[in-house]
């Protein structure tokens, strides 16, 4: 996938999110968060949109931390909302291709990492407003979600933050049925998960299903679609992998 794509979809997911808060209320409790509401979703994935709007138009060059979280509420938060993330994608579509500026993952490039992050980030948050809402999600295509997967497996968790760990060595396979080549190995030991592209061996654990459901139940947003061999592996999953 490409930066012009992935900002598409951030451009339609802020858009989907903000609709969905909007229509939930600041107040309505959000399931797939069960400690925020409707108003702390916003507010976070608001500050988090300025937050990497900064780095793409100043070309920061080293970490910094996201900006306070505004004290606002109801339809004016919703308009803060929708503010930032229109320059967010202004600011995305514009930038040079050469851009260079601090980002925390591998990517091609700056401008790719960040938009692939936020495209990810924002359709997340989009389902989790929509959760909050209630009714039927807005679907996520396979590809993108099965890239989605591939961020989370290949640049979060192999970070050393990752406290996806096992005092002895595991073996963990995704896959995604609705995808071609879209498996991953996923190793498990005392340090940061190691994962690759393919089968690679033998896993003592599947968790399989359409990438939508994969990408969803590896943010820890739905329950895992299928689960073979050893389950004590996906709950290990599903108790440690919480990104802070």
């Amino acid at each position: 996938m490409g930066t012009a794509e992935f900002i598409r979809i951030l451009d339609r997911e802020g858009r989907l999110l903000a609709d969905a808060a909007e229509e939930a209320g600041s107040d309505a409790k959000v399931p797939t968060c069960p400690e925020w509401q409707v108003r702390d979703l916003v507010r976070h994935t608001g500050a988090v949109h300025r937050w990497a709007t900064a780095f793409v138009a100043e070309a920061y060059p080293s970490p910094r931390p996201p900006g306070d979280e505004p004290d606002l509420d109801g339809a004016d938060l919703v308009t803060w909302f929708r503010e930032g993330h229109a320059n967010l994608v202004r600011t995305l579509t514009a930038a040079p291709a050469d851009l260079r500026c601090w980002h925390f993952l591998p990517a091609p490039s700056p401008l790719a990492f960040w938009a692939r992050r936020q495209a990810h980030e924002t359709a997340v948050h989009r389902f989790d407003a929509q959760s909050a809402r209630g009714g039927t999600p807005s679907e996520l295509s396979p590809r993108f979600a099965a890239d989605g997967v591939d961020e989370l497996l290949r640049g979060f968790h192999a970070r050393p933050k990752s406290r996806v760990r096992s005092e002895e060595p595991r073996v963990l396979r995704v896959r995604a049925t609705d995808v071609d080549d879209a498996v991953w190995t996923v190793r498990l030991t005392q340090e940061p998960p190691v994962a690759e592209r393919g089968e690679a061996g033998d896993a003592e654990c599947e968790i399989a299903g359409p990438a939508a459901e994969l990408y969803l139940s590896l943010w820890n947003r739905v329950p895992f679609p299928n689960v073979s061999g050893d389950g004590s592996l996906a709950d290990l999953w599903r108790d440690r992998s919480a990104i802070g």
